[in-house]
């Protein structure tokens, strides 16, 4: 038994990892994803040497923290755009915008010009950063069908996640060994514009955006703050990432001052510990890719943000060089599980159509957090010292998740309802085309009906009102007093009234006792008409029904509610 579960756990992550390069959507996103983040983490390396350089680790603090304000206020305020469009341009322009920022800064520092220059194109690189990820994470869902095929989407960016952490600081340790910053904002520039290339090549079917002629920014912001207040688990969710983003801040700080003060590794040694987060991280990919779909993303998740803390703590209490590199890789592990369980739930809890902004709120919290992280680590170094600041703040992500765990069991459990929903729903042909934020839309109105054997569910020439699917039990179809037709489970029924604006063409009746799934008319007629691919299958499933039975005499429309005695 234990060969086998460990045989499925692999053919599960191999799965994985062949489902998103296979579809050519995916694959283009997960790769400009590699080169956003390998951006990302040079940049916060060059930035971070040159910042120490000209004040040392407050001054480096600082930076972080008025780097990372700017992108907190406008993270919100703009991500409506990706909710208002296709997301992937949305991308391209964030991807040129930053390229073009951090090539400009590679100038400035190479002809050694004003430092506050660099600063401010620093915000205005993190300020696109802070955009790609929203964006970004609003893109994956609509181009999967499946939640595992979600998963297994933030297994595959989690893992490239993992090689830009690794990739980005080892860049910058190896060019700062030979040459100076600026090669390393070079290097940043050209992954960011490479990241633009690719998403310029996503081709999809864009499930339909409500038309919105006068965009009223904030207005849509306070949207996505309304979708998060709404829902107690996405505030947790986003809470803890809030304590593990705070955590990232200070690792910013510590990873120089430490690396110089502390362990004596010079300017690179601060890339190499970097590095090292970035080891973890990959091998910690490569594990995550065994937990799809084990159902237990909110355990994993606790996990995620406890690593973030924990091996930042030890290094003060082992302040070894050895140590500090081998403690710090798990940090990477934690930052794994994160990128699976935690961006795979804000994919299921948020609804699509304020998706992205929900991922702007989360983004704005993560600037902020790494902002307060990184003025909060200068500030305790300077207080009580590297070691003892190292195990104060390393052990804020460890005690929140461990207070959190009861909770996160809890979501568990509702996630894999939903599944059961989902799954239930996609054995009917004409929802196997939709999106899974659409397919998701459609199990959450989902209600429950029992009719007992030989009980009509409706009559013909009723007033059709809800769409069935039969989730256990088999039903007869009785059109003008003869058989026409047997379900079983899985099969869905009564979808020509509501497409059709008429009135029940058939009887059908429970042939055993049925335990129905009902989705009320107003929900199934907007989801499925609203997205081209599944509107074709419900035409073409009507007209198949049709042509196998069609009532002997015309069935009115029925008429509207005020005009019925």
């Amino acid at each position: 038994m234990g060969r086998l579960g460990t045989r499925s756990r692999l053919d599960q992550a191999v799965g994985a990892f062949s489902s998103n390069w296979r579809n050519a959507n995916l694959r283009r996103a997960e790769l400009s994803f590699l080169g956003a983040w390998t951006a990302e983490w040079a940049f916060t390396v060059a930035l971070g040497i040159v910042a120490y350089n000209d004040g040392g680790a407050l001054a480096l603090g600082l930076v972080g923290l008025l780097r990372m304000l700017p992108s907190a206020v406008l993270a919100p305020v703009l991500s409506p755009f990706a909710d208002r469009g296709r997301r992937e341009r949305v991308l391209v322009v964030v991807s040129v915008l930053r390229g073009a920022a951090t090539a400009v800064a590679a100038i400035v520092v190479a002809i050694s010009g004003p430092i506050a220059v660099i600063y401010a194109l620093a915000v205005l690189s993190t300020i696109a950063a802070t955009l790609f990820r929203p964006a970004h994470s609003a893109l994956l869902p609509t181009l999967c069908r499946t939640g595992h095929e979600l998963a297994s989407a933030n297994v595959v960016r989690g893992l490239l996640d993992s090689v830009a952490t690794l990739v980005g600081p080892l860049l910058a340790a190896i060019v700062l060994a030979f040459s100076d910053v600026s090669i390393v904002f070079a290097v940043a520039a050209a992954a960011s514009l490479w990241a633009a290339l690719l998403l310029f090549r996503v081709r999809y079917d864009a499930p339909p955006r409500p038309p919105a002629p006068r965009p009223d920014l904030v207005k849509e912001a306070i949207e996505g703050l309304h979708a998060v207040g709404r829902s107690r688990d996405l505030q947790l969710i986003l809470g803890l990432a809030a304590a593990q983003s705070l955590t990232r801040g200070a690792l910013t700080v510590f990873s120089v001052v430490v690396a110089i003060e502390l362990l004596g590794m010079g300017e690179s040694g601060a890339g190499a510990l970097m590095a090292a987060v970035g080891v973890g991280a990959v091998v910690g990919s490569l594990a995550a890719s065994l937990l799809v779909g084990t159902g237990r993303l909110g355990a994993w998740f606790a996990v995620g943000v406890a690593l973030w803390g924990l091996p930042i703590a030890l290094v003060g209490v082992f302040p070894q060089q050895a140590a500090a590199l081998f403690l710090l890789s798990f940090v990477g592990v934690g930052n794994a599980l994160i990128d699976l369980a935690g961006f795979t739930l804000i994919g299921r809890l948020a609804p699509d159509a304020v998706m992205a902004r929900v991922f702007g709120v989360l983004e704005s919290l993560v600037a902020i957090s790494i902002g307060v992280g990184s003025i909060l680590a200068s500030g305790v170094i300077a207080w009580i010292g590297v070691e003892a600041a190292l195990v104060v703040i390393g052990l804020v992500c460890p005690v929140l998740a461990l207070a959190s765990w009861w909770r996160l069991r809890r979501l568990d459990r509702s996630v894999d309802a939903l599944d059961l929903e989902v799954s239930l729903l996609q054995q009917v042909p004409m929802f196997q085309p939709l999106p899974l934020p659409s397919i998701e839309q459609l199990a959450r109105g989902l209600e429950p009906v029992e009719v007992a054997a030989g009980t009509p569910v409706f009559t013909q020439g009723d007033v059709g009102d809800r769409y069935y699917v039969i989730e256990r039990g088999t039903a007869d179809v009785i059109g003008d007093g003869r058989v026409v037709a047997t379900l079983g489970e899985g099969e869905g029924f009564g979808e020509i009234a509501l497409l059709r604006r008429t009135r029940r063409t058939a009887t059908v009746s429970a042939h055993t006792a049925l335990r129905l799934k009902a989705l009320a008319s107003e929900r199934f007629t907007a989801v499925v008409l609203g997205y081209a691919p599944s509107a074709q299958a419900a035409a073409t499933s009507v007209d198949r029904q049709l042509d196998r039975f069609a009532p002997g005499e015309p069935i009115d429309e029925p008429r509207p509610r005020e005009e019925r005695g």
